[in-house]
């Protein structure tokens, strides 16, 4: 990059917002899993939504692509650069607003971390919509950005669906202020929907207004074991529509197995399969639960929790999952949305498929059965690059195969972007093309993510 053009950014965010050492770059160019990595030119961290809008502006009127990063958890290497891009980051738009306690909202900066809206909303005597693993690093600009799902789903919806308003800084250095202190707005197009998962290629998300919840007064976990995968589903299935769902995640033995040898927790049950379910509500569900559960065909007693202390044990094999994907080195990936009635078959067929392309390798599968997302992660994966793109193209073919979705939670990132018309018409890969245009037509922002080569 032109020292001018440091200059320059400098002069807008300090120059100590300003680095193109090449060191501090190395390790913003790597993503989440270690698995991948790109080049930069320089990181820039502007502060206020006019830094980001002025940085664009310049970088725009330098000729120079941007990378956007929050918490760099993207799972897709959706924040890694593949153009000596500068890499823009909104770790400093870290702003906290008071919470509406009437209202149930808060206004956040984009490089806040999940974890402090979830403090924020507890202190409040309220609740967050959307939990994940990552939620001391993930950001909720970047979570907006990819529309992120994760452990309350179920219930809440995806991320979109806490965002009731947004600023976002444009490709040109104009912001988009999308504020309303009301519930029911229907003034024409909803932009703020427009940038939400839209992961940066339309904008840059600065700030937004999320909406919280009422804390339930009752809440029972459980952890129930089956050896067949589709008896599993079939409770699942029954569990999914019930009024209280708060929770239903799916673990298999080999990720139990994996948290018990590499984190010191073991599964609450026996089983070649497990399926944590919670539900939650005015009134206690202890009961409701007893009853779905009376004629499934599980392997032993379900685990019950009621108290705090039991759910926190309940959930945490769930949560240790992440911490050891990554003991035999960077996993691979596939995040994807089937059709409950798809899974069984899904998980056989994907379990000869890596045999076939990586026998040394071990498959994982966990994830969200209330919306049929399932993660699947391969650890003592080491390919090399065309052996992981075969395997890889595969793959998104079993998927697409299945009638599932190349992308359920994470993102199309650069990852996926050669298999989006796997799960989009030609004609809704040419209406977003045509957004992209519109919002960014020198294709500045992101320009490795979510779109191949036109």
């Amino acid at each position: 990059m032109s020292d001018d053009l440091t200059d320059l950014l400098a002069a807008i965010v300090g120059a100590k917002y300003v680095s193109t050492d090449a060191d501090v770059l190395a390790g913003r160019c790597v993503d989440y899993t270690g698995r991948y990595r790109g080049q930069a030119s320089a990181l820039v961290r502007p502060g206020t939504d006019e830094e980001v809008a002025a940085v664009l502006r310049t970088c725009r009127d330098a000729g120079a692509y941007v990378t956007i990063q929050g918490g760099r958890t993207s799972l897709v290497a959706g924040t890694v650069p593949e153009h000596g891009d500068v890499l823009l980051s909104t770790e400093r738009l870290t702003s906290v607003g008071e919470v509406d306690v009437v209202e149930r909202r808060v206004r956040v900066g984009a490089g806040v971390p999940l974890a402090v809206v979830q403090r924020a909303a507890t202190d409040a005597g309220l609740v967050f919509g959307v939990d994940l693993a990552a939620r001391d690093s993930a950001t909720v600009g970047g979570m907006a950005s990819t529309n992120a799902g994760g452990l309350r789903t179920v219930r809440y919806g995806n991320m979109g669906e806490q965002v009731l308003g947004l600023e976002v800084a444009l490709a040109d250095g104009s912001v988009v202020r999308r504020h309303s202190e009301v519930r029911s707005d229907n003034t024409g197009y909803d932009l703020a929907s427009l940038f939400v998962g839209a992961e940066g290629t339309l904008g840059v998300i600065t700030s937004l207004d999320l909406r919280l919840r009422p804390t339930p007064a009752h809440r029972v976990t459980a952890v129930v074991g089956f050896d067949d995968l589709d008896a599993l589903i079939a409770v699942g299935r029954e569990f999914r529509d019930v009024d209280g769902i708060a929770a239903l995640e799916l673990v298999d033995a080999r990720a139990s197995a994996l948290t018990a040898e590499h984190a010191g927790v073991g599964p609450a049950v026996d089983g070649a399969w497990q399926l944590l379910i919670e539900l939650a509500g005015d009134v206690d569900p202890t009961e409701r639960l007893a009853e779905l559960l009376e004629n499934a065909e599980l392997t032993g007693e379900p685990a019950v929790g009621v108290d705090a202390a039991t759910q926190f044990r309940l959930w945490q094999v769930r949560e240790a999952i992440a911490d050891v994907l990554g003991v035999y080195g960077p996993p691979l990936k596939f995040d994807v949305s089937l059709p409950l009635s798809s899974i069984g078959e899904f998980a056989s067929a994907a379990t000869a498929l890596v045999s076939e392309h990586a026998p040394e390798a071990i498959p994982v599968l966990f994830g969200h059965l209330g919306e049929g997302n399932l993660h699947l992660n391969l650890v003592r994966c080491v390919l090399d690059a065309d052996r992981e793109r075969a395997l890889y193209a595969a793959m998104m073919a079993l998927i697409a195969e299945h009638h599932g979705n190349v992308s359920s939670e994470h993102g199309v990132g650069t990852r996926k972007r050669d298999y989006l018309t796997m799960s989009r018409t030609d004609a809704d890969v040419a209406a977003m093309r045509a957004l992209k245009r519109a919002f960014d037509p020198d294709g500045r922002l992101n320009p490795a993510v979510l779109f191949g080569e036109s």
